[in-house]
């Protein structure tokens, strides 16, 4: 199961994580970031990195679930794989959030 970021980065939307992910699997929308769910490799490189503790492993399907569902919701038409795995340095921040 992936990583996912929780709200809590909304309040610094500190790129470190980005820096540091060898899969390019985290997109920046609106006011915070997001981890592609079928991108992620499971890696763990983000997690220390973010100064407010935003990151987390999606230990249950819950978590998994509500990681997809966020990420449909809030990026509308990038539900299935963008790149191999990732593309989020090529698309850029998505502005239009519904």
């Amino acid at each position: 199961m992936p990583y996912v970021i929780s709200e809590v980065c909304a309040t610094s939307k500190d790129r470190s994580c980005v820096d540091v992910c060898p899969v390019d699997c985290i997109y920046e929308a609106g006011d915070q970031l997001y981890i592609h769910p079928t991108e992620c490799i499971e890696c763990g490189a983000c997690e220390p990195e973010c100064p407010v503790e935003a990151i987390t492993f999606a230990d249950s399907g819950a978590d998994l679930d509500r990681a997809r569902r966020l990420f449909v919701e809030v990026l509308p038409g990038h539900d299935s794989p963008l790149g191999s795995p990732g593309g989020a340095a090529e698309l850029g921040a998505i502005t239009a959030i519904p």
